[in-house]
């Protein structure tokens, strides 16, 4: 038979023991490598975005699946839409203000499904945190202008005389963006930046495999103007944790 215990009165914690508690709790949370930010899953406005850039692409799939195969319409839209880097030396362009339109037109262009599907999962996920950071408005703002970064970035880098097309460079603003406020989260609670560096490392590898696997097919030149155009601009407009757009 066991020998019962009999429990006993609590001991009085006292005010310093309080103290001692409430630190290590603190210590806990602080040490804590894993942050995260607020995010707004199916923001209106990142659906009709993904919804609208999704458009050209699913049109063209259907008609190329029909017996409107051969109308051309995607190499027309290529010519119009795509941005080419020789528009910036001396090409006749093939409407008024085509140099300038093509910073963004490219973004609503891409090179087959596979493309468009892989850019628009990353906006589903990364556009929600945008949209809680900075509203709708600065969310759209966000990504025209990382979309116009992209385009800068490839206009500076690349002497491509191929089409360029593809949402990527205003993904890689989002991103830009998620990453800068997340350096500022991990500021405010003192953590380890370490998986911030972590996770940048891993976007320039994954950036140099799919370079490599595509025969260097990527624009890695819009992928970085994008990035650093989306880091200005978080930078600019939520220079504190407290601000809000």
């Amino acid at each position: 038979m066991s020998r019962r215990s009999w429990p006993t009165k609590p001991a009085r914690m006292s005010g310093q023991d309080l103290r001692q508690i409430d630190e290590s709790v603190t210590s806990a949370f602080m040490n804590s490598q894993h942050v995260s930010l607020p995010t707004r899953a199916n923001a209106p406005v990142v659906i009709w975005l993904v919804a609208l850039t999704c458009l050209p692409e699913i049109v063209l799939t259907l008609l190329e699946a029909s017996f409107f195969a051969g109308s051309g319409l995607r190499r027309q839209l290529l010519l119009h839409g795509a941005f080419w880097n020789g528009l910036l030396h001396g090409w006749e362009p093939l409407y008024a203000l085509q140099r300038e339109a093509m910073f963004l037109t490219y973004a609503l262009l891409h090179g087959g499904l596979l493309h468009l599907i892989g850019n628009m999962i990353a906006l589903l996920a990364l556009g929600g945190i945008a949209v809680a950071r900075v509203g709708a408005k600065g969310f759209l703002l966000l990504y025209i202008l990382s979309a116009i970064g992209g385009a800068a970035g490839f206009a500076l880098l690349s002497g491509s005389e191929t089409p360029m097309v593809g949402a990527s460079g205003a993904v890689f603003g989002l991103i830009g963006a998620w990453k800068f406020w997340e350096w500022q989260l991990r500021q405010h609670r003192r953590v380890s930046m370490r998986p911030l560096w972590r996770s940048l490392l891993g976007l320039v590898l994954l950036n140099l495999i799919l370079w490599v696997a595509l025969s260097g097919l990527v624009a890695w030149e819009a992928h970085l103007g994008g990035f650093v155009a989306g880091v200005i601009f978080a930078a600019l407009v939520t220079p504190t944790m407290r601000y809000r757009v």
